[in-house]
C-alpha cells in the first residue's frame, strides 16, 4: 500500500495509528489506495503493541423496544467520527448478568465502557478500576455519582410532567411505573413525580401506585384493570411504552381522551408524536446523550488522567400535546 500511495511504510503506520501528524495530501493518497487495493486493518492485532482496540463497549438494560434506540444509534454514528466501532450488550436488567458482560467485554481488550444508570455491582465496578478502562455512567443522574456521567435529571422530568397534569386541574392521578429495585432512572421518576403531587398537597394512595413493566401489553392489561374498578382522572407513565399501553386500554374501552382520562409519558421516543391522540411527555434527549458519551470516552481514552471531561447534566424539555388537557 506505501507503494501504491507513493509514501513510505512509516507514514502508513502514522496515518493508521496517528493520523494528525500525517498531512492532508498524504492521507488523500493513502486512503484512495486503502480502498483500491481492498485493504482492512487488523485492529486486534495493532491492539498487541498499543493500548487502542478502537472498540468502545455499550451495556444497556434492554433492546427489545424504543427506550435506547436512539441512544445506541447516536452512540454508535458519533463513534465512527472518531474511526471506532461499537459492541452493544443487554443485561434485561439483571446486574448479575451486566458483571459477565463487563468481563467479557475487558477481554476483548475495549477502550471504554458506557454503562446505563449510577445503580451496578461493586463487582462491576471494580473489575473497571482495577484495569483503569474509561467509564461513563449514560440516561441518569446524580449529584454525588459514582461514575462521571452523561444524562438528564430522571427526578426533574417526572415532576415537570407531573405538575402539568396538577395546574390542569387532577388531584386524582394513578402512576404506573416499573420495579426499581435495579433501576435507578426508574427510581428517580417515581420520586419525582411523588414529590410534585406531595408539593401540592395532595396524597398518593396505595391503590394509585403501580407497579407495570416497559411492556404495551402488561401496561395495557393493568390499566384495563384500573379503569373498569376505579378510574382516575389522569395516569403518568415511567416511560413512553408503558403510556401507549394506556392509551390503547382506554381506546378499547371507548373512552374520549383526554376529556375522560389524561395520559402522560416520559422519554418522547419515537411514535409518541404520532399516536392517537399524541403523547404528552418530556423530551430525554437520546441522540444529545450518545453523542456527548462518544466523543467523552474517546477522549478519557486517549488523554486518561489528563482527559478534561466532567459529567453532563443533559436538560429535558415538557412536550404537551394533545393526550392531557384541564379537568
Amino acid at each position: 500500500m506505501a507503494n501504491r500511495a507513493g509514501v513510505s511504510p512509516a507514514t502508513v503506520s502514522r496515518f493508521f495509528n496517528s493520523p494528525d501528524v500525517v498531512s492532508a495530501d498524504a492521507k488523500r493518497r493513502i486512503h484512495a489506495a486503502a480502498t483500491e487495493l481492498g485493504y482492512i486493518r487488523n485492529r486486534m492485532a495493532g491492539a498487541m503493541h498499543n493500548r487502542f482496540s478502537g472498540t468502545i463497549g455499550l451495556v444497556v438494560p434492554t433492546i427489545n423496544n424504543a427506550i435506547f434506540s436512539e441512544l445506541i444509534a447516536a452512540f454508535s454514528a458519533q463513534l465512527l467520527l472518531h474511526d471506532r466501532t461499537m459492541l452493544v450488550a443487554s443485561h434485561n436488567y439483571d446486574l448479575t448478568l451486566e458483571v459477565s458482560i463487563i468481563r467479557t467485554l475487558l477481554e476483548r481488550k475495549i477502550d471504554g465502557i458506557a454503562l446505563v444508570g449510577q445503580h451496578h455491582l461493586n463487582s462491576a465496578i471494580d473489575m473497571l478500576q482495577v484495569r483503569s478502562v474509561p467509564v461513563v455512567a449514560l440516561w441518569g443522574y446524580q449529584p454525588d455519582a459514582a461514575i462521571p456521567f452523561v444524562g438528564a435529571d430522571n427526578q426533574l422530568a417526572a415532576k415537570k410532567v407531573t405538575q402539568h397534569l396538577i395546574e390542569q386541574g387532577h388531584t386524582d392521578i394513578a402512576f404506573l411505573f416499573p420495579e426499581t429495585n435495579s433501576n435507578d432512572r426508574a427510581a428517580d421518576r417515581q420520586k419525582g413525580a411523588i414529590d410534585a403531587m406531595r408539593e401540592a398537597g395532595l396524597n398518593v394512595p396505595a391503590h394509585r401506585q403501580l407497579t407495570c413493566s416497559y411492556n404495551i401489553a402488561e401496561s395495557k392489561a393493568t390499566t384495563l384493570e384500573i379503569l373498569n374498578e376505579d378510574k382516575p382522572s389522569a395516569v403518568v407513565c415511567g416511560n413512553d411504552v408503558i403510556a401507549h399501553g394506556v392509551i390503547y386500554a382506554a381506546q378499547e374501552l371507548s373512552l374520549d381522551l383526554p376529556q375522560d382520562l389524561s395520559v402522560v409519558g416520559i422519554g418522547d421516543f419515537a411514535g409518541s408524536a404520532d399516536i392517537v391522540p399524541a403523547l404528552t411527555t418530556v423530551r430525554l434527549p437520546a441522540r444529545r446523550i450518545g453523542k456527548v458519551a462518544a466523543d467523552a470516552l474517546v477522549d478519557m481514552s486517549e488523554n486518561g488522567s489528563n482527559s478534561d471531561f466532567t459529567s453532563r447534566l443533559i436538560e429535558t424539555e415538557l412536550i404537551v400535546r394533545k393526550s392531557s388537557c384541564a379537568i
